[in-house]
């Protein structure tokens, strides 16, 4: 998984079983060359976390309110995309809806016109 789009932080987790975990940590490149994430990086996303558990008392509810806008503006997102006759893959109430473009040349375009309009998306080509 990964802490970058989830909770604004850096980084990423694996949750396997710890001999699978164990593995990766002896041979993957990254495990090994790479630093750990920083002491910011990792309180950004403890705290992101406590506050969607409800573990933080002055946020009460913030995250949990959080994540159910988050997953109504999800599926109007998603909605509105499937009704302009895009392919959306992924699940409903996920807030990554991968949509496919096909043609090269339009993936610059879409994410050029998505900032225009302050829409935040990540373009894979």
């Amino acid at each position: 998984g990964t802490f970058t789009k989830s909770f604004g932080s850096v980084g990423g987790y694996v949750a396997a079983s710890a001999e699978l975990v164990a593995q990766l940590r002896r041979h993957a490149s990254a495990s090994l060359y790479a630093p750990a994430m920083s002491v910011p990086a990792t309180q950004q996303a403890l705290s992101a976390l406590r506050v969607i558990m409800g573990d933080n008392k002055s946020a009460g509810d913030l995250g949990q309110r959080k994540i159910a806008q988050l997953r109504r503006n999800s599926n109007l997102f998603r909605k509105g995309l499937l009704e302009m006759g895009c392919r959306v893959l992924g699940d409903i109430d996920s807030p990554v809806i991968p949509i496919m473009l096909y043609h090269p040349e339009k993936i610059c375009n879409f994410s050029r016109a998505c900032l225009r309009r302050g829409l935040a998306v990540v373009v894979v080509g």
